[in-house]
């Protein structure tokens, strides 16, 4: 099994046409995906490489049986594609776009949330493998082989890399979530770390977590209660220079608040053990594990 996208998976790109949004849709048809359309308003009847193209999400749903989607529009668009998305009846949503203003991902979130019937993903985050299966967003899928490691991450670079590093070490992934690093994301590590514990595939999670805000101290707190598996994890900015802003605009941090060490210290207190680095990351999986080198 994998967690939120699989051969079941029927995605549409918003954005279709622009240069990016065409590249990476392209690219994860060629891992697997099921690409069934693409949306943008006033080139419908157009296509794709052979991916019919549509003005609206909702002729994808109706012609195509869309049930994904991804978010590759300019930040001014991107909440009302969004939004457009769900109310076509789509029940995933992944949002790549990056650099959504903060007061329109807390307005998306609350009317998603409202509604109940879609989950987002984003924005400002890679997407989601599922290894052998489904690829959505910009996640080289070359990289990676299935396996019982799940991987969530709120940066992208590190979850490739330290995916890397796993994949290095002999594991191959269930699945690997990119929940982005803004604000007010739609999906957290808790909600991640609650389907990999359901996931019967998911035999070890690995968290990558960075300085600002309190989510790795609100997940440690759930895999102390809810999480039966063993959770490894990393955290970015031990060396970032105190008072400086760093990474990511969810990356704020306020005293002693919000620092890697004071998460590390959250997680460790309560049975996660964390690397300094991700080799750190991939020697504490095999050791749990008991993967070997190929």
């Amino acid at each position: 099994m994998s967690i939120l996208i699989d051969q079941r998976t029927r995605l549409c790109t918003s954005g279709i046409t622009g240069r990016e949004g065409s590249f990476h849709t392209l690219r994860n048809r060629d891992a697997g995906t099921n690409v069934v359309a693409g949306v943008t308003p006033g080139k419908g009847g157009q296509d794709v490489d052979g991916i019919p193209v549509y003005n609206t999400f909702h002729a994808a749903v109706e012609r195509e049986g869309a049930n994904t989607a991804m978010i590759f529009v300019p930040p001014q668009f991107a909440p009302d594609s969004i939004l457009e998305a769900e109310d076509a009846g789509i029940e995933l949503i992944i949002a790549i776009t990056e650099g959504v203003p903060a007061h329109d991902e807390l307005r998306t979130f609350h009317v998603l949330a409202k509604n109940g019937r879609a989950r987002l993903v984003g924005p400002n985050c890679p997407g989601i493998l599922s290894p052998g299966k489904a690829n959505v967003g910009i996640i080289p899928a070359e990289f990676f082989k299935q396996g019982n490691v799940g991987v969530v991450s709120r940066s992208g670079t590190l979850t490739y890399q330290i995916g890397n590093e796993l994949a290095r070490s002999g594991f191959g992934n269930s699945s690997i979530v990119g929940i982005g690093g803004d604000p007010v994301p739609g999906t957290d590590f808790i909600d991640v770390l609650r389907l990999f514990e359901d996931d019967p595939e998911t035999e070890l999670i690995v968290f990558c977590g960075e300085i600002g805000g309190d989510a790795e101290e609100r997940a440690a707190e759930f895999i102390e209660a809810n999480v039966s598996k063993p959770v490894v994890a990393y955290i970015a900015g031990f060396t970032a220079p105190p008072g400086k802003t760093m990474g990511h605009a969810g990356a704020i941090v306020s005293g002693s608040h919000g620092t890697a060490a004071a998460k590390a210290e959250a997680l460790e207190a309560r049975g996660v053990r964390v690397g300094h680095t991700p080799t750190q990351v991939a020697e504490l999986a095999v050791s749990i594990l008991g993967a070997t080198t190929p």
